[in-house]
């Protein structure tokens, strides 16, 4: 098809698309991204502070912190389940005998289910975290004030 000028205006759509499809990939993927993390952290923070609260405050006879931060990670692994979020928990020793948890999930980017590369062009690719930090009264079994 002519244009009024003369023109030939065959084959504009296709380098519209050429230009403007690679654009749409790379926000359809920081979207998806986006929205994989936000829903993750919900579930995180709620997970997290349901564990802590079940597990660090009324410990098992003989439980030390070490072995409620593991129990407070399996239920946070479990809870993601995502194979590109690694969850983590600490726990250390607060003023007045209160102990503290803070769990750890980093999450890193895919292309729609496929990893990513940690680096490109020679930059860094941090994964995005989200913590989440309780302190807690650990009740001692059989201990009397």
């Amino acid at each position: 098809m002519v244009g009024r000028q003369g023109c030939d205006e065959r084959g504009q759509a296709t380098v519209e698309l050429a230009v403007v499809l690679p654009i749409a990939i790379i926000v359809a993927v920081i979207v998806v991204n986006a929205l994989a993390f936000l829903g993750n952290c919900a579930t995180f923070d709620r997970v997290a502070r349901q564990a802590v609260c079940a597990w660090g405050a009324a410990p098992a006879a003989g439980q030390d912190g070490r072995e409620v931060a593991s129990a407070v990670k399996d239920e946070l692994e479990r809870a993601v389940g995502a194979q590109n979020v690694v969850v983590s928990v600490g726990v250390e020793d607060a003023e007045f005998g209160l102990v503290r948890f803070t769990a750890r999930m980093e999450y890193s980017p895919t292309l729609f289910g496929l990893g990513l590369r940690r680096e490109i062009f020679g930059i860094a690719l941090p994964p995005m975290t989200r913590e989440v930090s309780m302190v807690v009264d650990a009740y001692k079994p059989g201990v009397l004030f």
